[in-house]
């Protein structure tokens, strides 16, 4: 039904699109209409090339992290493989095997499979004789003997083949009387839940299966081996690749398909489009209001305006004369009030860059600049006397009680210094360091004195927020003209004595002694020496043996770094630990000892573990479960052979983060151990958040022992704990027979200490090893 002409809604569309074009013909809207259409054609351009960008990123990385997995399945699969066949070599060779073999004894072949199939953790083993008849560990899942003989007996030793209607992996040695007179198998089922077992230890979520090229199908079958293709499957596009595994039966082609979705690669950037798209939007919305802030200036009078900005820009404080219409007027008081916000910002600025936001006190620029004039007139009569303040531990206390109450704990003692030294100038630094500065100090002046009151009023318990928090504080002391005439010097003498303060325990003063900078002069060439160190591979592996007390034997080495200094011969861990510490070298030391602990103890005997200590930084360093999993893979080392060492300050921090990565590098099959129990920051909490396998208890409970019946509680008391959590306890530094024999009648497992052996290079591992079973072995004759 059509509206008749003159209708009140006609004159209303009419009036709009009056006032519409009415508007639209002044310069300013023009200019704003332009403005706002090209700004809106960029954004969407720029916006639509931004979101094609991070297809074709997601997708490449998803590419690289899929080809990246292949290599990793590969050598899990190779890894389950030789562990398969190293378990049945074991028993081809044991000599009540091949009798029974050799007699035709059913019962006991059919029994030693079955507990060669549990010990070994595969799905079935049996023995294929050279006409192909199968001897099986049971029903359940029959091998076919004849589709394995062709590759038997043409030399092939692993591969895949079918059991039942799984596919499984497959090690065969050869049983040899002495000529050949079959092979056993063992197998391994790739089913399901074992290649989702398999799956889990990769770094992205991937999709795996091992199956019959003939059952691949149209789209998988068109994918090249070794590439990666996209397919379309039930839950959208996904990336697949389809690489060959060896075949131990004949009519068999299995393959291995990883398959991960697209989906799921595009939906860590969707909060990335979702913020590109806001942020386009919120561009749009500031460059309209820009435009029309713009275009509703363009057609004002500015000359004037003009004139006072460019004499104010050179220096001259000038205003605008406020007159005209409303809009001049409004404009010129902007202006005028400008100008003032600029001077008293000027002023703000000026202060804030001379003192902290947080304590008002002055900062380090405003303290150096007094500091350089005070030491400008310093002379045997006027000295000057700088103090370092470090609060101890205060990054614990941040976390432990939040950065609120660490915040009011500055302040607290910011105000502690204004009132003990009124005259002097109290600077904060940055952090938790403060400055201290008395100039004019006369030689009758006891500093000694001085320092007593800093160290008084700041080793005290404060209340903050409410909480009465135990304070420690150390100081480190400089004196010019006596230690230093310039500034720069004054500092560093200082600083030195500071960290002096802080070796020798905290919560003391320090004053500047010229060995200290002789000292700090032998740690700068020392880290010099370990960069070139790790460089040129200098360090040495040294082991110490694990001793089990109810086994009577050595059980594991934990591995230990030695460096053979070229100039000042063997330098003491104690020395070069925590030099790499502070300068991050660790993480370089702690990953080579890593691959080099592992490279040497594959060469072990099967039932001997290795022990590598990780450092705090190590722990918490990006790539770490990646580097034991290539370590592992490397060298060819069970998981369950391996074990890391941490101590509990790895528990400072970002507990969550901790627990996470140590759940990670367990779910690889590697042992943890909780290093130093008991002198930290040991909390039951953690042990019952994470299951450790070992605590080591420190060796300063053990020296104890002989001293009275406290540190026979305390060690009793861990092992029992111990016991009830299902983890070992092994106790360090044990170096008498009777600390020994009290350590048994306690209930500790392994021991570890010069009772046993003191540390000895990796070519005498083998050498100990002979040496301890020829002791266990006379003690069992005897």
């Amino acid at each position: 039904m059509n509206r008749r002409a003159g209708s009140p809604l006609d004159r209303l569309v009419r009036a709009v699109r009056g006032f519409v074009a009415l508007r639209v013909r002044t310069l300013g809207s023009r200019i704003a209409l332009l403005y706002v259409a090209l700004l809106a054609v960029v954004m969407a351009v720029t916006i639509a090339v931004a979101s094609s960008g991070i297809a074709r990123f997601a997708r490449e990385t998803a590419e690289r992290d899929l080809a990246a997995n292949a290599r990793v399945f590969d050598q899990i699969i190779a890894t389950r493989q030789k562990q398969l066949a190293d378990s049945g070599e074991v028993v081809a060779h044991d000599f009540g095997f091949r009798e029974a073999f050799a007699t035709g004894d059913a019962p006991t072949l059919v029994s030693a499979l079955q507990s060669l199939r549990d010990r070994a953790g595969a799905s079935e083993a049996a023995i294929v004789q050279l006409d192909g008849s199968v001897i099986a560990s049971g029903p359940g899942h029959p091998i076919n003997g004849a589709a394995l003989l062709n590759r038997l007996e043409n030399g092939a030793d692993r591969g895949v083949i079918r059991l039942g209607r799984a596919q499984a992996l497959a090690a065969a040695v050869p049983i040899e009387m002495p000529d050949l007179a079959g092979w056993l198998v063992l197998a391994k089922t790739l089913g399901p839940a074992d290649m989702a077992q398999l799956a889990r230890l990769s770094a992205v979520p991937v999709e795996a299966r091992v199956v019959d090229r003939a059952e691949l199908g149209n789209g998988l079958g068109a994918v090249a081996l070794g590439r990666i293709a996209e397919v379309e499957g039930s839950r959208g596009g996904k990336l697949v690749r389809v690489s060959a595994v060896a075949s131990l039966q004949d009519g068999s082609a299995p393959r291995l398909v990883l398959a991960h979705s697209l989906e799921a690669a595009m939906a860590r950037y969707t909060m990335l489009r979702i913020v590109l798209a806001l942020i386009g939007m919120i561009g749009l919305i500031a460059g309209a209001i820009a435009a029309i802030r713009l275009s509703r200036g363009i057609a004002r009078p500015l000359r004037s305006l003009a004139d006072a900005a460019r004499a104010y820009g050179e220096g001259a404080v000038s205003k605008v004369r406020v007159e005209g219409a409303a809009e001049v007027r409004s404009l010129a008081l902007s202006f005028n009030s400008m100008v003032d916000a600029v001077e008293e910002r000027e002023q703000q600025i000026m202060h804030a860059s001379l003192h902290d936001v947080l304590t008002g006190l002055p900062n380090r620029r405003f303290f150096i600049e007094k500091l350089d004039r005070a030491v400008a007139r310093q002379n045997a009569q006027h000295r000057t006397l700088v103090a370092f303040i470090d609060i101890d531990d205060f990054k614990a206390i941040n976390d432990a009680m939040g950065h609120p109450v660490g915040d009011e704990l500055l302040r607290t003692v910011a105000l502690a210094l204004q009132d003990r030294f009124p005259d002097a100038m109290v600077a904060r630094f940055g952090g938790d360091e403060f400055g201290l500065l008395l100039p004019g100090l006369d030689p009758a002046s006891d500093c000694t004195a001085l320092a007593r009151v800093l160290e008084t009023g700041l080793n005290r318990e404060m209340v903050i927020d409410g909480r009465s928090i135990l304070v420690s504080a150390s100081v480190g002391i400089a004196i010019g003209p006596q230690d230093a005439d310039t500034a720069d010097a004054l500092l560093k003498c200082a600083d030195l004595a500071l960290y002096r303060a802080k070796s020798d325990g905290k919560g003391a003063y320090h004053f500047f002694e010229p060995e200290l900078d002789a000292e700090a002069s032998r740690r700068r060439r020392m880290e010099i020496d370990l960069r070139h160190a790790i460089r040129d591979g200098d360090f040495e592996l040294y082991f110490q043996p694990l001793f089990s007390i109810s086994q009577n034997r050595v059980k594991g080495f934990e591995a230990l770094m030695r460096w053979p200094h070229k100039e000042h011969g063997m330098v003491s861990p104690t020395v070069f630990i925590p030099i790499a510490e502070e300068s991050g070298l660790i993480v370089q030391l702690g990953e080579w000892a890593l691959r080099e602990a592992c490279r040497q103890a594959a060469q072990w005997p099967d039932d001997i573990s290795v022990a590598v200590n990780i450092s705090p930084r190590q722990l918490v360093a990006d790539g770490l479960a990646t580097c034991v999993t290539q370590t592992l893979a490397q060298t060819g080392l069970p998981a369950a052979r391996l074990e890391l060492e941490i101590t509990e300050s790895v528990f400072i921090g970002n507990v969550e983060k901790t627990l996470k990565i140590l759940h990670s590098l367990q779910a690889l099959g590697v042992r943890v151990a909780l290093d130093d129990f008991g002198t930290g920051y040991s909390s039951l909490s953690y042990l019952r958040s994470f299951p450790f396998n070992k605590i080591k208890i420190d060796q300063s409970f053990v020296r104890a022992l002989g001293e009275g019946d406290s540190a026979r509680a305390i060690v009793r008391a861990i092992t029992t704990l111990a016991d009830a959590l299902d983890m070992e306890t092994l106790a360090e530094g044990v170096e008498t027979q009777e600390w020994l024999d009290t350590l048994r009648s306690e209930g500790c497992d392994m021991i570890q200490g010069y009772l046993i052996s003191r540390p000895v290079p990796g070519r005498d591992v083998a050498r100990l090893l002979a040496v301890q079973n020829g002791s266990e072995a006379r003690r069992a004759a005897g």
